[in-house]
């Protein structure tokens, strides 16, 4: 699985990374998992097509020590279906400056 991984986090780092998510980001069935949804403006041409689909999301994993994004665009509606797969250059980038832009407004250097 390809993944963008933030490690060596603090305990505090984690404390406030996880109020930031349970604020601003769906939680998952599966604990320590959060559902980042994709900007409209950066599906792929499938991905806009496939409105039943919606939305398309990225899962965050939350550990103590770590943070981790897989780089697969997933749905939450079927297991599988063509508008799923590897994040693009244009998603990939939008996802890590997501999380880093998050890092930065709690003040969290990694």
């Amino acid at each position: 699985m390809k993944q963008y991984v933030i490690d060596g986090l603090r305990p505090q780092d984690f404390i406030k990374i996880k109020d930031y998510l349970d604020k601003h980001f769906e939680v998952s069935p599966l604990g320590g998992i959060y559902w980042v949804e994709l900007a409209e403006d950066i599906l792929t041409p499938t991905q806009k097509n496939h409105t039943e689909c919606k939305p398309h999301v990225f899962a965050l994993a939350l550990e103590k020590q770590s943070v981790s994004l897989e780089l697969l665009v997933r749905i939450k509606t079927n297991i599988k279906c063509d508008c799923m797969g590897y994040a693009n250059a244009q998603q990939r980038e939008w996802l890590v400056q997501k999380i880093d832009s998050i890092l930065c407004e709690l003040n969290i250097e990694v």
